[in-house]
C-alpha cells in the first residue's frame, strides 16, 4: 500500500512491569514510544508515552526474546498510519489497525520534554 506501518509490542521483562512499545515506521527506522497502557485502553482514552531509542524495522514483524534473553516481546497490534500534521511536540496520526484505529495524537508535555501523551481524538 505504500503507507508507513506501525506496531504495538507487549514487552515483558523479568522484574519489571509489563509495558507496550508503539513503533512508527519513519524511513528506515522505527520511532518508538513506551506506553503504560495496552492497545485496548489506548483505543478509548489516553496513556503516557515515553520516547525511547529508535528501533530497527525488523521489529515490525518480530516476536520473541529481547534484552539478551531477559525479556520477550509479542505483537498485539499492527497496521498502517498516515501523518496528518507534525511539529516538534505534536504529531497527529490516522492509525489503521484492528484495535487502535482512527485519529490519535502524540503530544509532548510543556513541562517535561521526555513526557508525552498518546490519545484518541
Amino acid at each position: 500500500s505504500g503507507m508507513p506501518r506501525f506496531v504495538i509490542l507487549e514487552h515483558e521483562r523479568a522484574g519489571e512491569e509489563t509495558h507496550w512499545d508503539l513503533m512508527l515506521e519513519v524511513g528506515d527506522m522505527l520511532k518508538t514510544f513506551r506506553l503504560d497502557s495496552p492497545p485496548e485502553s489506548v483505543a478509548e482514552g489516553v496513556t503516557e508515552a515515553t520516547p525511547i531509542f529508535d528501533h530497527a524495522c525488523r521489529f515490525l514483524t518480530y516476536e520473541g526474546p529481547v534484552n539478551k534473553g531477559k525479556g520477550r516481546v509479542r505483537r498485539v497490534e499492527d497496521g498502517t498510519y498516515e501523518t496528518q500534521a507534525q511539529d516538534g511536540g505534536h504529531w497527529k496520526l490516522l492509525l489503521v489497525g484492528q484495535t487502535v484505529s482512527g485519529d490519535y495524537e502524540l503530544i509532548r508535555s510543556e513541562e517535561d520534554i521526555d513526557s508525552w501523551s498518546f490519545a484518541r481524538v
